[in-house]
């Protein structure tokens, strides 16, 4: 008995799920070539294993004559007659021609010939088993730690590879310890197998721990429209309810936050934004900047380009640490986001209204009209507290500042500044 040939039938049938006679069926293909080599000349050479006791035989077959003329063709009827004692002349008969060495030389020539079989076939477990999985959530456990930082993750049948690159920066791995990640791909190699790639960094993997997390997700009463993340530090997850009655962002969080705290927990305390999603990016970029206020928005003409203008104590918290927070803000928006600060932009605005006061144009200079401020009551109370204050013409009004304009009565710093604003865009 060829135990150890058995032991390895034993271990792909149980530990890869390969069926024994796709591994005997590899095994013999690849020895035939070797035992062609062993015992040139005899015709239709053939291998059989014995998949109980793993022996190997090497068939070849001859013709039953009466005159042997060819020895590696022929056999005499009565040399045949003691192997089959009931053959005729002119049969076919099997012998059994193994070499006595065959396991060494069988060895030593098809092992490259055999991995490969055995890799097709173990790539065809892994497709029928993970294929269909693609996006879902896994556990295994660390086997080993390759190339600086890649995991190789046993899953039980087979052994995943989750690169470095897939996994955060701020999550460290030994041997032995569990791991939870997304079934991001299966793809061929290069050598003919086939392996499971995991990620624990996609967005989509905080969006399958969501529908894990949240019923509501599960049924689809509340869809999770984007997600943007810098895996390991933040996640931002726009939420939309199909039903009017069901807050989003609250059944996300749940109870006192039991939810997504257990979201939080899986990613190592990484930050999780949750925000109601809006079609107009303006909007969902309002929702996503809460609770900090825009004082000011500015929508390029191809709104691929939104500039925001925040209060100076508020411009750290909307950048974010290396700016983060404006980059995950921009991508949830699907616009490219610049933040300014206040005091930059009414600087900026200072300076051009300056440059515009000092232009050569009479319409500077003609008397101020209620049109070049505001409508409505509003504006009328605002146009006569301008015109007291001496300030009769558009010239007079782009000379001053925000903070002169405010000390007029009836006119508050926010005023004061769409004042500006409204002259120098009517004079631009």
């Amino acid at each position: 008995m060829n135990k150890d040939l058995v032991a390895i039938f034993e271990y792909l049938e149980r530990e890869k799920g390969i069926k024994r006679e796709i591994i005997i069926g590899a095994v013999e293909e690849s020895l035939r070539a070797a035992a062609r080599k062993s015992v040139k000349g005899l015709l239709n050479v053939s291998v059989t294993i014995n998949p109980k006791t793993g022996n190997i035989d090497v068939i070849a077959q001859k013709e039953v004559v009466d005159k042997v003329t060819i020895p590696d063709e022929e056999i005499t009827l009565e040399d045949a007659r003691v192997l089959h004692p009931h053959c005729e002349l002119g049969q076919w008969i099997d012998i059994s021609v193994t070499p006595e060495d065959f396991g060494r030389i069988a060895a030593q020539t098809a092992r490259q010939v055999i991995a490969q079989k055995l890799r097709s076939a173990e790539r065809d477990v892994i497709y029928e088993e993970y294929r269909h999985r693609i996006n879902e959530i896994i556990s295994g456990t660390v086997k080993r730690i390759i190339r600086g930082a890649t995991l190789i993750v046993d899953l039980g049948k087979v052994e995943a590879i989750m690169p470095d690159r897939f996994y955060p920066k701020t999550e460290k791995y030994n041997v032995g310890d569990r791991v939870q990640a997304l079934l991001l791909e299966v793809r061929d190699t290069e050598s003919g197998g086939a392996e499971v790639i995991l990620s624990r960094s996609h967005p989509e993997f905080v969006a399958q721990l969501f529908i894990q997390e949240v019923p509501e997700i599960n049924d689809g009463t509340i869809t999770i429209e984007k997600i943007v993340r810098d895996a390991g530090y933040r996640t931002k997850v726009a939420v939309r309810s199909q039903d009017p009655k069901i807050d989003p962002v609250g059944a996300c969080v749940g109870i006192r936050g039991n939810r997504v705290k257990n979201i939080i927990r899986e990613l190592n305390n990484e930050k999780i934004d949750i925000i109601p999603y809006n079609e107009d990016p303006a909007t969902l970029l309002q929702n996503a900047m809460h609770p900090l206020e825009i004082k000011k928005m500015f929508i390029s003409d191809d709104k691929s380009i939104i500039n925001i203008v925040v209060n100076d104590e508020d411009y750290p918290a909307a950048l974010g640490k290396r700016g983060m927070n404006a980059r995950l803000n921009g991508e949830l928006a699907g616009v490219e986001l610049q933040v300014q600060k206040m005091s930059q932009y009414q600087a900026a605005m200072n300076i051009e209204r300056a440059q515009l006061a000092q232009v050569d144009d009479p319409s500077l200079d003609e008397k101020l009209t209620i049109d070049d401020i505001s409508s409505g009551a509003e504006g009328r109370m605002i146009f006569g507290s301008l015109i007291s204050a001496g300030y009769d013409t558009p010239r007079k009004v782009l000379n001053s500042t925000t903070a002169e304009l405010a000390k007029i009565p009836e006119i508050s710093v926010e005023m004061a500044d769409k004042i500006l604003e409204q002259i120098r865009k009517k004079r631009t």
